[in-house]
């Protein structure tokens, strides 16, 4: 399959779906799939803002792959046009060719070759944190009990992840010159770099937390603005971060330690919250968690291991629907410049998604 496959996913990645600024339609892309699966039902949607989904379905099945087409914007450090594909020697290069249209393109490669049913729903807003796509599809009478969610995991089902969440963080200062004594205290970004040290030294000490192959709490603040010059006390500041807990670390105690770093007053504003893989209360999680390494098990799909990034596969399963992540590719090749995926990995998921289509059938 694989000449069909790199013919897939060149067409795939020459759609400039980068998110941001997710200037995405319901044409383009999706105009491609359509013309890709004539045998199917196809449902689009826009959910504004860019986030566009296509549920195509044949057949009647009760087993749904999703995949999202949106990707990272690229940097300056590419080497040539991220929108080409290029294949250098076992590489397939472009952006989103591993995160994770290669998935998408080996989909599209073993339905037409099978007639079993199946079931795929792509989505557009998976980069950018803003699941409207999943969301709604999950409010819907969607009929599916089980979901394979495609990001990249080396061909490997993964069975857990971390959660993760976003906070926008606004620190109200004093305005005045820099000469006075109140500076250190009034400044605005002081308080944000004070609050830093606090969260980091929180991070620190949760470093021996552990779950399954995981460990400790990931963090990172992003991004933080304000000020105005070096002599004038900055009366404002915006601080983003995002930290990523261990299946086994509660989501709400974490954000009331790092708010309880912030002066009183401070704007603290959740963004974005996804539970981890599994997802729910101890006992559900783990009930969930064996169901889906019975699934994998069914499927004869090799089980990896828990892994850092977090997918939209705990949304599937906090509705209660049997999730696990499988997909060609590595993440150490996600978001980077020069994005590649090995052949061999698209070729094998492949054959396995061809496979699962004709168990189907």
């Amino acid at each position: 399959m694989l000449p069909a496959i790199l013919r897939h996913l060149e067409a795939l990645v020459s759609f400039d779906t980068r998110n941001p600024p997710r200037a995405i339609r319901t044409g383009g892309i999706f105009d491609y799939l359509r013309a890709q699966l004539p045998d199917f039902r196809i449902d689009v949607r826009d959910h504004g803002a860019g986030a566009v989904s296509l549920l195509a379905v044949r057949g009647a099945p009760t087993r749904l792959f999703n995949v999202h087409l949106d990707t990272v914007p690229d940097s300056p450090a590419w080497t040539a046009d991220p929108l080409k594909l290029r294949v250098s020697g076992e590489r397939a290069i472009g952006l989103g060719a591993c995160d994770i249209k290669g998935a998408a393109a080996c989909l599209i490669a073993a339905a037409q070759l099978t007639q079993g049913d199946v079931a795929f729903l792509f989505s557009t807003d998976e980069e950018a944190n803003d699941a409207r796509c999943i969301d709604a599809f999950l409010k819907s009478d969607h009929g599916f009990n089980e979901v394979i969610v495609a990001e990249p995991t080396q061909c490997e089902a993964v069975l857990a992840h971390r959660g993760i969440a976003s906070v926008l963080m606004k620190f109200k200062g004093e305005a005045g010159h820099a000469s006075g004594a109140n500076a250190m205290q009034a400044s605005a970004l002081h308080q944000a770099i004070r609050w830093g040290a606090d969260a980091l030294a929180l991070v620190e000490a949760e470093s021996h937390q552990r779950f399954g192959g995981l460990t400790g709490l990931r963090f990172n603040i992003g991004r933080v603005e304000g000020g105005i010059k070096a002599n004038m006390i900055a009366p404002s500041a915006e601080l983003r971060f995002g930290f990523r807990p261990l299946p086994s670390q509660d989501i709400e105690s974490l954000h009331a330690r790092f708010r309880g770093f912030a002066p009183e007053g401070t704007g603290y504003e959740p963004t974005f919250r996804g539970p981890p893989l599994p997802a729910g209360d101890i006992a559900a999680a783990e009930d969930r968690r064996l169901a889906a390494r019975d699934l994998a098990d069914a499927l004869d799909m090799p089980i990896g291991n828990a892994v850092d990034f977090w997918t939209e596969a705990s949304l599937f399963s906090a509705a209660g629907l049997t999730a696990l992540v499988y997909g060609p590719g590595d993440i150490a090749q996600a978001h980077t410049a020069d994005e590649w995926v090995s052949l061999q990995q698209l070729s094998l998921a492949a054959t396995t998604y061809q496979r699962l289509m004709e168990a189907r059938s």
